[in-house]
């Protein structure tokens, strides 16, 4: 299957990653908007983040075999028109425990469209383009990050936090419309369906991807890098606004940064892959990453964007590396292979932001952004080292 002639079909797939991804990240500058209603600390909101990243990183052990089964670009079509409901529901929550049961619906609904619509990509481009292409689609996934943060902010401050969901349903609600329209024209390439998916098929799925190196190495390092990374940015917005006294608004525009930074690595990834390779990528990336945890940590106001943009920058740079190296872990069964990496990912998440919620109330933020951009440091240098050794075979 030539790339051109998925072009449309992963646009709209690109389009249900935006409202996706700015459904998780609109918690970034929500959160101290949500403390202040329901009377509790930044570290006590974080639930809406953790809740929803729970959600979303159980689910993929489901959703990558249902893919695989079903079809990938169906289980996403089908996601997508779910979390319209599950993400406006968010809107009516009366209490800080009715919000997070909401959060952790639309965490299980949202969860199937990243993952799925990566396997999609990589079930029909080559390897050698699979990391423009993963770039290009991911551009989307980068608007949803810019756009939760900016429009979280702007629109939490002007409308409330509950409106912000019920416009995030109703954008679900639309491309939902879109994908089902697609799906059923000829642009849609037939699915690569497995046989079964019995017990014993998906046992022996996930040991054959957990008996493979290459695989433990790429799981383990998503891990490491979601725990530190969100473990961490979850709590800048509540940084800023109380550290600097900036408006809902203000933050948000400042935490969007972080989503030109990304927008900047999909710009230029053709040459960066040709330029750095994927070594350099991950190397730099870890390097982007502390520098820009640091500065948020110990400069004054005016380098707050510059290190936000250095922060997208980095994390994608070190993340497009591991994504690439995901859908290539169990090429027979990539939709469990890219979905089992998307567990992970939000596991890692998820513990990152529960254990930095308890931290920060006794420690405050600075000490919780320098230490996470150390580690980053330390993960970028050690995958770039393990990339000198895959084998060949990955």
């Amino acid at each position: 299957m030539s790339v051109p002639s998925i072009v449309r079909p992963v646009v709209l797939l690109s389009m249900a990653s935006f409202a996706s991804v700015a459904t998780v990240r609109v918690a970034d500058p929500l959160l101290p908007q949500v403390a202040a209603e329901f009377g509790v600390s930044a570290g006590e909101a974080s639930v809406i983040a953790t809740a929803f990243a729970l959600a979303y990183g159980i689910c993929q052990l489901v959703y990558g075999v249902l893919g695989d089964r079903f079809g990938k670009y169906r289980l996403v079509t089908l996601a997508t028109l779910v979390s319209a409901l599950t993400v406006a529901s968010a809107g009516l929550a009366g209490s800080l425990d009715a919000l997070g049961a909401a959060r952790l619906l639309g965490g299980a609904s949202a969860a199937a469209i990243v993952p799925l619509s990566m396997a999609f990509i990589g079930d029909h481009v080559p390897y050698d383009r699979r990391q423009t292409a993963l770039a290009r689609f991911l551009t989307g996934t980068i608007a949803g990050i810019i756009c939760g943060q900016v429009f979280g902010g702007v629109l939490g401050e002007l409308v409330g936090w509950r409106a912000v969901f019920l416009l995030l349903g109703g954008l679900f609600l639309l491309i939902g419309v879109l994908l089902v329209i697609e799906l059923r024209s000829t642009r849609v390439p037939p699915p690569l369906l497995t046989s079964s998916i019995s017990r014993a098929s998906l046992v022996e799925s996930y040991a054959l991807l957990l008996r493979r190196p290459w695989s433990r190495v790429v799981l383990a390092t998503v891990c490491a890098e979601a725990f530190l990374f969100y473990g961490a940015f979850t709590f800048v917005g509540a940084y800023l606004h109380t550290g600097f006294g900036l408006d809902y608004a203000r933050v948000g525009l400042l935490l969007g940064f972080m989503g030109l930074g990304g927008l900047l690595y999909a710009l230029t990834v053709r040459w960066l892959v040709r330029g750095l390779g994927e070594r350099g990528l991950a190397l730099y990336g870890g390097l982007a990453l502390a520098g820009g945890f640091v500065a948020v940590a110990i400069s004054p106001l005016m380098v707050v964007a510059p290190a936000m943009i250095l922060l997208g920058l980095g994390l994608h740079m070190l993340h497009n590396t591991l994504q690439t190296n995901a859908t290539q872990m169990a090429p027979e069964a990539r939709g469990l292979a890219v979905s089992t990496f998307a567990n992970v990912l939000f596991m890692g998440q998820a513990a990152g932001i529960w254990l930095s919620g308890l931290l920060i109330d006794r420690i405050g933020f600075a000490p919780i952004f320098i230490a996470a951009g150390v580690a980053l440091l330390a993960v970028g240098v050690a995958f770039a080292l393990m990339l000198g050794r895959r084998p060949a075979t990955a």
